[in-house]
Order: C-alpha cells, then structure tokens, then sequence
C-alpha cells in the first residue's frame, strides 16, 4: 500500500488540471475535476495499486481482469469520453450516420476542453522531465483505432493534440478559451479535420482518417 504516494500523484494531477482549467476560464470544472479519486473506492485501489509512472488502474486489470476503480470514476466524470458511450437511436440526428449499436454520443464542448486538459496533464504528471509537446498526441494514437468516440468528437480532440504538438501551449491554450470555448470554431467533423490538416503542413504528423 502506498497511500502518501498516490495521494500525491493524484493530487499533482488535479493541480495540473485546476491550472490550464483557469487559463482557459473553466473555473468550475477545474476545482471539480476528479474529485471522486478521493472517495474510498478508486482512492483504495489506487494506494493498492500505485505505480508512480502510469494509471494503477491499469495495474487493477492486470491483477483482476477489471477495474472497478475506473468503472465508477468513468460514470462520474463527465470529461471521459467513456462516459458518453451509449446506444446509438439510429434515426441519424445530430448529422451523424444512423446507428444502432454501441456508439459514442457527441460530447458538450466544455468537456472535450477538460478530456484534453486531463489528458496533458496526465502526460505530465507521469513523464515530468520527460514531457513533450507530442507527448498526449502519442499517447493518443496508442490506442486510436479502439476508442469510441463520436466523429465530431474525435476530431475536436485530435485537433487539440495535433495542435499543441505543432505550435505549443500557449496556442492552444488562447485558441481553447478565446476561440473554441466562445463557440467560433464549428464543432463539426469536416471542418475540424481541415484545420488540422492544415496544421499538419511541413509538420511531422500527419494522422490518417479512420475508415
């Protein structure tokens, strides 16, 4: 058991996320970023579990074939495009294709801002001085071709990744509270993928489109 250690790690994270949070003007959300880490189900299995250098969620499945840490953390926090899995309707609202299986449901803009804030955050927190501006888009295309996620949402997060890739924090942080955050930007898939295609120009990353 290693409850100091995790308790600091989580607490880094959450720090983390409370600082870009604020940048961006999400004050809310950040102060209530993962506060369910600290109630006894996942706070047990992380101190049980701790690894220092990645999730011990992870670390849960391998021992028991689940994590029960991550099945209650993914239904209370809205920023986790897991928690927006449901069953497709099927009648093609929202523009998207009909579909009646397991889908992903378009996620409120607000929390597609928080999924890529905790998802650098994250990076950080694990890699510390080993941390690139890559580093959550890398992470990302690891398991790219497993997510469900909706196409608009996929691509407004991508968009992000690529981004701060190519031009850095500062870039988005400005385009994420002035831009995206303000709806200016479209949140619609086309477009999305044009915009960071264009970012992609004369760069080292070039995603290819899911078919």
């Amino acid at each position: 058991m290693h409850p100091w250690l995790h308790f600091k790690t989580i607490t880094r994270h959450k720090l983390l996320v409370m600082h870009y949070c604020f940048r961006a003007g999400m004050y809310k959300q950040g102060l209530l970023h993962d506060l369910s880490k600290y109630a006894p189900v996942e706070f047990l299995v992380g101190c049980k579990y701790y690894q220092g250098d990645r999730s011990p969620n992870n670390a849960e499945r391998e021992d028991t074939g689940i994590s029960k840490s991550w099945l209650h953390h993914k239904g209370r926090n809205k920023h986790h495009f897991e928690y927006w899995i449901d069953y497709g309707v099927g009648d093609g609202r929202d523009g998207q294709e009909p579909h009646r299986g397991i889908c992903g449901m378009k996620m409120p803009i607000r929390y597609v801002a928080e999924m890529y804030v905790d998802r650098v955050s994250a990076s950080k927190n694990y890699q510390r001085d080993k941390f690139r501006t890559d580093s959550p888009l890398q992470y990302y295309l690891k398991g790219r071709k497993y997510y469900i996620l909706n196409e608009d949402t996929r691509a407004m997060l991508e968009l992000l990744l690529v981004m701060l890739a190519v031009k850095g924090e500062n870039e988005v942080n400005h385009f994420l509270k002035y831009e995206v955050l303000k709806g200016k930007v479209p949140y619609e898939k086309e477009y999305l993928i044009n915009l960071r295609k264009n970012l992609e120009k004369d760069s080292a990353y070039h995603l290819e489109e899911e078919q």
